[in-house]
């Protein structure tokens, strides 16, 4: 036998900048972004919009062309901003990806040009995939435009879409060129958006950083009245936490079976899916969370104290701990919710490991979860969803 053996090591410079009226005539920074280049000339670039945005903020689509127009020449906009619906629902076909490579082709973007993509979570996903696709990737610039994309998924170096009723199941990694957080573009989210990404801090909090968790629990009436400075103080947090995890964890791409980023998202992957994605990533993971925390308290990893601080928290922060697909069976009386298990351990191959708590900011893993103890957990979660009911035993 012969072998030709080599260490490949790749080096990414991930920026995550924050500023004010990307868009301003006054502010450079997204024309410093893509110029960032050695070859001279002029950086060309394709945008999109998520149609939510665009609806709620119709003075956005000219502001990006007289953005590009003042900079000229060294910036050329190729189209108009193109308007993608978002949500969810748009990533369960791969029909968005096909028209962004459509544009990709149609309008000569390569792999020195830009696909810049302004929206939410899902938006940034779509496009992603699209951008990473194209001539083998080309460079992506994320505008996240919710509190949810901005804190947690705009920030990181996945991209994907949905397929065989599985969220995520068609994607890569692919970290993006640069993200860019304008706090501005959350000016007209409603109040169920805003509350979203709130949820993804609890989660980083409990599982790398008990005192981000306790600025949480000191700020959360102020949150939940969605005031402005212990907002932005929340999404630079949870979106640093991320970032320093994808960089130093020695695992960015997920080669290895563990994602402790993911702590809660067993669950709540699955009752997305089973609610037909009337229920938010957000809200999903807020059960989640619930779900694994009640779990990890009665397998006597985490004290009940604790457990109810995290309970407490997100409810406070306005959280609804249960959904009825939670509580959901088939004919042979098992959880639906059970077979996002192994949907789980299958995303990453090689032997389920799953993330719960031994602590606030203390995470462990485990490669099994018993599922009496789930159900008994579910029981316990209906039961707090109860106006004046007690708990189970």
């Amino acid at each position: 036998m012969s072998l030709i053996e080599q260490t490949i090591n790749a080096a990414y410079r991930h920026r995550v900048f924050f500023t004010e009226n990307v868009f301003g005539l006054k502010n450079p920074l997204l024309c410093d972004v893509l110029c960032d280049d050695a070859r001279a000339g002029t950086s060309r670039a394709l945008v999109t919009l998520d149609a939510a945005l665009a609806t709620s903020q119709p003075a956005l689509s000219p502001r990006v062309e007289q953005y590009f127009t003042t900079f000229a020449p060294v910036l050329q906009l190729v189209c108009a901003p193109v308007v993608f619906a978002g949500g969810e629902a748009a990533k369960n076909a791969p029909t968005q990806v096909s028209e962004i490579h459509s544009l990709i082709e149609r309008h000569g973007i390569c792999r020195h040009s830009y696909v810049v993509a302004v929206g939410g979570g899902a938006h940034l996903d779509v496009v992603g995939f699209a951008a990473a696709t194209a001539h083998r990737g080309v460079r992506l610039v994320r505008i996240p435009t919710t509190t949810l994309a901005q804190a947690d998924s705009g920030v990181g170096v996945k991209n994907s879409i949905n397929a065989f009723g599985k969220k995520n199941f068609i994607g890569t990694f692919a970290p993006p060129f640069a993200v860019i957080n304008d706090f501005q573009l959350l000016a007209t989210l409603p109040p169920r958006d805003r509350r979203a990404g709130f949820v993804e801090a609890v989660k980083v909090g409990l599982i790398r950083d008990a005192e981000f968790f306790a600025t949480i629990e000191r700020d959360a009436e102020r949150l939940a009245a969605f005031e402005l400075e212990p907002m932005r103080r929340l999404v630079f947090r949870c979106a640093e936490l991320h970032v320093n995890h994808i960089a130093t964890n020695g695992d960015p791409f997920e080669f290895g079976s563990a994602r402790p980023l993911d702590f809660g998202h067993w669950a709540a992957h699955k009752l997305e899916e089973m609610s037909g994605c009337t229920l938010r990533h957000g809200e999903a993971v807020a059960v989640g969370i619930a779900l694994d925390t009640v779990y990890s308290r009665r397998t006597g990893r985490l004290d009940a104290a604790s457990c109810e601080r995290v309970l407490a928290l997100l409810e406070r922060l306005g959280f609804a701990l249960f959904t009825d697909e939670l509580a959901r069976r088939n004919a042979a009386g098992e959880l639906l919710v059970l077979a996002g298990l192994e949907e789980f351990r299958e995303h990453l191959g090689g032997e389920l490991t799953v993330t719960l708590l031994a602590g606030i900011g203390h995470a462990v893993e485990v490669h099994e979860m018993n599922p009496a103890v789930i159900a008994e957990a579910v029981v316990e979660l209906a039961w707090r969803a109860q106006p004046k009911c007690g708990q189970p035993a």
